[in-house]
């Protein structure tokens, strides 16, 4: 996790090209510059500046979960048996050690955490399951098994003009 660098704040072009950039992160600077009505050196001077100041955490490709044999996903509420700084912290540090759990969030609510499990199928998420409940602290588990992907976008809605104002 990066620390951010003390920032002069966002105009509607840092914005712009963070938007731009969050939905294709393979742009040429060139085609982003003129995009955002920049010249080239500016923009990449932008993209650099807001990389440095921690609003962009890195560039990705978006892989095909089902083609490369991962197709089943779950979510699995975990309740702990306290909660502790001990606990949440011996939990925490299991749980990032399992790679089929691509997602680990500490919520507030009637369970302490949501994971989000991508499998190749059903055996393995029983493996998995299994590793999990004996995991430190661990009392309650309830597990939902995706039917339908719906929408999946790890993008932010930014606003920029070529989109809607924020909710607010």
């Amino acid at each position: 996790m990066s620390t951010p660098v003390k920032s002069k704040g966002l105009d509607r072009i840092d914005i712009s090209i963070l938007d731009t950039l969050q939905r294709d992160g393979r742009i040429a600077n060139v085609d982003l510059a003129k995009k955002v009505n920049l010249s080239a050196s500016p923009c990449i001077d932008r993209v650099k500046r807001l990389e440095k100041e921690g609003y962009i955490d890195g560039f990705g490709a978006r892989l095909n979960a089902a083609r490369l044999g991962f197709g089943t996903a779950a979510f699995i509420q975990v309740t702990l048996d306290r909660t502790t700084s001990e606990v949440f912290d011996k939990f925490r540090d299991a749980v990032v050690q399992i790679p089929q759990v691509a997602e680990c969030h500490m919520v507030a609510g009637g369970f302490d955490y949501l994971l989000k499990l991508r499998l190749p199928n059903m055996d393995a998420y029983r493996s998995i399951l299994s590793l999990i409940v004996d995991l430190p602290g661990v009392a309650q588990t309830h597990t939902y098994v995706v039917i339908e992907q719906v929408k999946s976008d790890s993008g932010l809605p930014l606003k920029t003009t070529d989109s809607p104002p924020l909710a607010g």
